[in-house]
């Protein structure tokens, strides 16, 4: 009987722990086939000139797919990595390692979604099934109290519903030995060079260096739970600031560590409710947004129409070019844009208070903002980015009024004692005492 071969297709599930679709084909196949492949598409040029996926958050990926590799090999397997469309290049190495079936996490977002399709016609073509996982969020599509078509659009009637008639699963068990075929050309993964960027300058203010990896993201989940220690101490009272930051978005996003992971290890802590409920709450938003582009598709996001266009200010690219350079006179949103550009990173809070800015008070197209943070932000997801914009512009399936931040009373109640006064603002994070992930 000839044995069978699973290949497993990483994409935005860069890690060995709780990852279904590796348990699972470790579990069916006799050897797997591990592969990750860089795919230009992500690596173009957008309308404005501009790279799709900034140096930042490149990086950050390189990285990422350099430790999956790395613990990889821990467990006696290897990473192919290949740079080209999926289309071409999964087929291709199917054939050449006579692989029976291949395995991946499913996506909501239509680019996605649209490379997912074009991967499954091209295995059609050889007789090859994709098999499609759900591993991205929180609670599990199976798990919920509703049918995707009928999921709230409302965030609160979602949450509310969630946290009472659903739970979350446990973490999937960590595998063993790998068995792999053997492998004659791995792969070399790229250089920033190589995929037309240049090496980032890391600027000596950032508060934190994110470098990408499974291995960074246990690390730094650690250090979180360090922390929320530190702040929860015996007496139930909290000794620093009203929550505690974990700064794993960007380990989250390309999933160096699983949501399920966070949430029971924070749970382990025995004061879950009193330091994490913005931790959580942000963790549901993620599940919102995925669940709403799996719902409604692209029109979840759908532009205004043609007679909401007189909203948007003459001189757009004019305002749009301050605001994304920081020259905009308004202190608190110059310095939170001065911080993104030279770091990549910039808490949830911050987000908010820009994208406000640009749409409620530059009158600035939204998508405009969209695609910059897509460029610019290591911890990028097109769910949460587009979502959350969206939701600020008032488009969407849950459109509120007043979501708008008061940039001046906000302004005031800043810090503005430390190195980056006059750029950008010091900790904004910790001195507005706001959890981020």
């Amino acid at each position: 009987m000839s044995e069978k071969t699973i290949l497993v297709w990483f994409r935005n599930d860069l890690r060995i722990h709780d990852n279904e679709i590796l348990l699972e084909a470790i579990r069916k196949a006799d050897k797997i086939l591990p592969v990750y492949c860089f795919d230009p598409f992500y690596f173009t040029k957008t309308s404005t000139g501009e790279p799709k996926t900034g140096n930042f958050r490149a990086r950050f990926l390189l990285e990422s797919v350099a430790g999956l590799r790395k613990n990889l090999q821990a467990h006696g397997a290897e990473l192919i990595v290949r740079t080209g469309n999926p289309a071409e290049i999964l087929p291709q190495l199917c054939e050449e390692y006579h692989v029976n079936e291949v395995y991946h996490h499913r996506e909501v977002a239509y680019e996605e979604t649209n490379i997912s399709e074009q991967v499954e016609e091209s295995l059609w073509k050889i007789k090859l099934n994709l098999k499609h996982f759900i591993g991205h969020t929180l609670y599990h599509k199976e798990d919920l109290p509703f049918p995707i078509k009928d999921i709230p659009d409302s965030f609160a009637i979602f949450k509310k519903k969630i946290e009472r008639d659903s739970n979350v699963r446990p973490c999937t068990d960590t595998p063993g030995e790998i068995n792999i075929p053997v492998i004659t050309d791995s792969g070399e993964i790229p250089t920033l060079t190589q995929l037309g960027l240049v090496e980032p300058i890391d600027d000596h203010r950032a508060n934190i260096k994110f470098a990408g990896g499974e291995t960074e993201a246990l690390k730094q989940l650690q250090n979180f739970l360090s922390n929320i220690k530190q702040a929860s101490p015996k007496t139930g009272k909290n000794s620093g600031s009203s929550s505690v930051s974990s700064h794993l978005s960007p380990w989250i996003t390309i999933g160096c560590i699983s949501l399920r992971q966070i949430y029971w290890e924070v749970l382990k802590t025995g004061n879950f409710q009193h330091n994490n409920g913005p931790l959580i709450l942000e963790l549901l938003w993620r599940d919102y947004f995925r669940f709403m582009f799996k719902k409604h598709g692209q029109k979840f996001i759908a532009a205004k129409n043609g007679d909401d266009v007189s909203d948007f200010a003459e001189n757009q690219d004019e305002l749009f070019d301050k605001w994304k350079n920081g020259t905009t006179g308004t202190p608190l949103v110059d310095a939170i844009m001065h911080e993104l550009n030279a770091t990549g990173y910039i808490n949830n809070y911050s987000r908010q208070i820009t994208a406000g800015y640009l749409v409620n008070t530059l009158k600035v197209d939204w998508t405009k903002g969209a695609s910059y943070f897509e460029e610019k932000l290591i911890d990028y997801s097109p769910a949460s980015n587009w979502g959350n914009w969206a939701f600020i512009a008032g488009i969407g399936s849950d459109p509120r009024d007043n979501r708008y931040f008061n940039i001046a009373r906000q302004t005031g109640e800043l810090e503005t004692k430390g190195d980056f006064i006059d750029t950008w603002l010091c900790d904004i994070a910790k001195s507005l005492h706001v959890s981020s992930l």
